[in-house]
């Protein structure tokens, strides 16, 4: 097990980590039950970004995770059910971050159907920001949570996806953002049926 280290979350250029994400391996232990995946789609949000929960240093009890040293998760609820899953990106006081918006399960696929009551394998399990977290088992609890963890952890097993099979395009669901609604900050493997379809 060779987890990314502290460095790479901390690196000052989000966009960067958001597309260098695509393909690494994203694993959780919850209640003694390892499952994993590998990230296939993502979403970056930066400080100077309108659909940033921090835009211009917009500090609050929901995003002063935000505000702290990348490398830890920020997990908040959408739409009052969702719980979504957010890597704290950049220096201390640059809230910036990553939303793992889709994986491709690999470990604990079992565990994953019987947490999302799915009895049929496909796409629809990991596919999204909601349904990834909850086939994690990832939950508010997760918050500040660090990614060098026994409980969430990302690890690198060189599997190099290459630009021409990186698909970006704008983000989902942030037409508030007016102009920064159109920024290419979606990421998402092109030949992966593990992905989010596009909107």
């Amino acid at each position: 097990m060779i987890k990314l280290d502290l460095s790479f979350y901390q690196n000052s250029d989000t966009i960067s980590i958001a597309e260098s994400l695509l393909g690494k391996y994203i694993y959780t232990k919850v209640d003694n039950k390892i499952t994993s995946g590998i990230i296939t789609e993502t979403e970056a949000y930066l400080v100077n970004d309108k659909a940033c929960h921090a835009y211009n240093n917009n500090k609050t009890p929901r995003t002063k995770v935000m505000f702290d040293r990348g490398g830890i998760a920020y997990i908040y609820l959408c739409y009052g059910m969702h719980h979504l899953l957010n890597i704290v990106t950049n220096k201390k006081d640059i809230p910036e971050a990553v939303l793992i918006r889709s994986i491709e399960p690999i470990d604990g696929i079992d565990i994953m159907q019987n947490r999302r009551n799915k009895k049929i394998f496909n796409r629809t399990l990991t596919t999204g920001p909601g349904s990834l977290t909850k086939a994690l088992g990832i939950t508010k609890n997760f918050n500040y949570k660090s990614f060098l963890s026994n409980e969430l952890w990302i690890e690198d097993k060189k599997n190099v996806i290459k630009d021409d099979n990186i698909i970006k395009s704008k983000r989902v669901g942030i037409e508030y953002a007016l102009q920064d609604a159109l920024l290419p900050y979606r990421f998402r493997i092109k030949d992966s049926k593990w992905t989010s379809f596009p909107k």
